[in-house]
């Protein structure tokens, strides 16, 4: 169950970091640390509970956070630029 529970936050991530990106808000990038900080949460205790092999769920994770990393940061900037311009 709690796997279920792990893939489908992190998925949910996937797709608000995406929706993140074309609409950024101070709001919305809150909630993608919520969804990045569930993620690493539930996976740490899966590799944990199951003994499963650490090399592996490390590689998938890397990839995951490198990928919502690079989007959560290009939403920032995004918004940082709306702001600078709103601004002026």
């Amino acid at each position: 169950m709690l796997i279920l529970l792990h893939v489908i936050i992190a998925i949910t991530s996937v797709l608000h970091t995406t929706y993140l990106y074309f609409y950024p808000s101070k709001a919305k990038l809150y909630t993608a640390y919520a969804f990045v900080s569930l993620t690493l949460v539930s996976g740490t205790y899966l590799v944990l509970v199951t003994r499963t092999h650490i090399l592996q769920a490390c590689v998938s994770g890397l990839v995951y956070i490198g990928i919502i990393s690079l989007g959560i940061v290009s939403a920032r900037n995004k918004l940082t630029l709306a702001t600078n311009k709103a601004d002026n």
